[in-house]
């Protein structure tokens, strides 16, 4: 691969990441809800998801993933089912902080970034990047193992540097609301940010 193609694709993956979808609205009520190392796990979920897709697409697997979308498709209401479960979770959840901390550390970070991995395998925004547009931005019959390496490595550089400041934002914004009714505002808030992700891919065609 030449530096233009990797330029390209770095150009267009952080446009595709930084354009508002369900994964990002995710990201961004979870942050809100449990805080930013629970969001930062989440993160690499979603970077994972990412990464299986690329891994696909190089490794020509984009017919399969075409030919198999049933499994594709149960992935996807997977996680609409999950990311209703979190959003019911935020919006009965407790009123005080030590509440709230106690649901954090309840589902530990496997948990956030398995939702991560869940809602990226699920978005058809994310596949369709991947499928359609990336065959596009690489030649990936010239595509050697030190090239897929750069491609792993820009993608992962890319989303962190993405999707870092949205969740970094989003957890001070929690963190400066103390009371005990602005807790409640704010997770009810995240609750609708969830929920707006599932209806989100669930409305996406499958």
């Amino acid at each position: 691969m030449t530096l233009a193609g990797f330029v390209a694709y770095s150009g267009a993956l952080a446009i595709a990441a930084a354009i508002p979808g369900p994964g990002l609205t995710a990201l961004i009520a979870r942050a809100l809800g449990s805080g930013f190392r629970s969001a930062l796990f989440m993160s690499i979920g979603l970077i994972i998801g990412d990464l299986t897709y690329l891994t696909a697409v190089v490794l020509g697997l984009a017919m399969v993933a075409q030919t198999f979308g049933t499994v594709f498709l149960i992935i996807k209401w997977a996680g609409v089912a999950y990311l209703a479960y979190l959003a019911w979770g935020l919006w009965s959840a407790g009123i005080s902080a030590e509440k709230i901390e106690a649901k954090k550390s309840r589902g530990g970070p496997a948990a956030s970034v398995l939702s991560g991995l869940t809602v990226t395998l699920g978005n058809p925004k994310t596949m369709l990047f991947y499928i359609a547009l990336t065959p596009t931005l690489v030649d990936l019959h010239a595509v050697t193992l030190a090239d897929y390496s750069i491609l792993a490595t820009i993608t992962v550089l890319v989303l962190l540097v993405v999707l870092i400041p949205y969740l970094a934002l989003a957890a001070r914004a929690r963190g400066l609301l103390a009371s005990p009714r602005a807790l409640k505002r704010l997770n009810r808030t995240a609750a609708a940010f969830m929920a707006g992700a599932a209806l989100a891919i669930a409305g996406r065609a499958s």
